[in-house]
């Protein structure tokens, strides 16, 4: 496992390089206030999981190209509006370690940033054209915004099954990872059924990073990400879920009159983390997690790919699931 990222970008580091300018400008703006905002966004960028991941699936079928870096451009223009948005709808003033803009400039400012960013996503594919990349991004907006609003639903009467858990985060995680691997192949092959394998290929890593993410939650992370809050927004996870399948009715019933319950959030953290490591939750969903895995590893493999471009991605693949922050 790689403790660092900075590996995994060597490789593409000039393409990098350019693909931050590209990125720069393409939120160049002539009000003050806005330019102070866009540039505190670029200074706190994170490690641009989401870029390498466009600029490696196009390395797989050809040569990085200018559609390749408007691709990433776009996924991370979009990407960086939910950010802004989520922050605004999670009342949340931290981000990455930095305060988020609401914290700074307040939400209605935060709201007009993220509609802002949006609006340049959709002029940059408008104006080059990329109306098939503009497509596979606006269905995933689409998807996450459906997977949030149903999370919601189900966290307010705590109906999860597994089989709903995988639909919310096929739509709210994996939808968008699925169109970076999509974006980037499609700025370089025009072949259906290859597209149709990188977006499936996306959509697995996507559902594994999001169980890394939710295996968080019970400690399992050196993350920023405190333990238990999932647990105080009644999500149920899938270590929960699995956890309860197997549980007795009764011990079932009772965490979730705990999770329901007006008790401290420590007490309710510590009761739900007992129940779900004695009921094999965390086993099953690092299972979970590594089958995933190992179905996108196997499309990868039975792809015509550059061989190097090919070992640089199952390396950021594995970065990102096995990471611990």
């Amino acid at each position: 496992m790689s403790a660092s990222i900075e590996p995994i970008k060597k490789p593409i580091a000039s393409e990098l390089d350019r693909f931050e300018r590209e990125f720069r400008q393409s939120m160049k703006t002539a009000v003050p206030l806005l330019d102070t905002i866009m540039t505190y966004i670029v200074r706190r960028k994170g490690k641009q999981v989401r870029p390498i991941f466009v600029l490696y699936s196009a390395q797989l079928f050809g040569e990085i190209n200018d559609r390749t870096y408007r691709g990433a451009s776009l996924v991370e223009l979009l990407h960086t509006a939910t950010l802004v948005h989520d922050d605004v709808v999670d009342d949340s003033f931290q981000r990455r370690g930095f305060f988020s803009i609401n914290a700074l400039w307040k939400n209605k400012i935060a709201v007009l940033v993220g509609d802002y960013l949006l609006s340049r996503g959709l002029l940059l594919s408008v104006q080059n054209k990329d109306f098939d990349m503009l497509e596979i991004l606006s269905d995933s907006v689409r998807e996450m915004s459906e997977g949030e609003l149903l999370q919601l639903e189900r966290a307010r009467n705590m109906s999860a099954t597994e089989e709903v858990y995988f639909e919310i985060i096929r739509k709210k995680t994996a939808s968008l990872i699925s169109s970076c691997c999509h974006i980037g192949a499609i700025s370089t092959t025009q072949d259906p059924e290859t597209l149709k394998a990188m977006a499936r290929f996306g959509e697995y890593i996507g559902l594994a990073f999001q169980i890394r993410d939710d295996l968080f939650d019970f400690g399992d992370n050196k993350s920023g990400k405190p333990a238990g809050l999932d647990i105080k927004e009644k999500k149920l996870t899938l270590p929960i879920i699995y956890a309860l399948q197997q549980a007795p009715k009764s011990e079932g019933k009772a965490i979730k009159k705990l999770i329901r319950s007006k008790k401290s959030d420590a007490e309710k953290i510590s009761g739900v983390l007992q129940f779900v490591e004695q009921f094999g939750g965390m086993e099953y969903a690092r299972k979970k997690m590594n089958e995933l895995r190992s179905e996108a590893f196997d499309i990868l493999r039975h792809l015509k790919t550059n061989p190097s471009a090919s070992q640089h991605l199952e390396a950021l693949v594995n970065f990102v699931i096995d990471r611990n922050s």
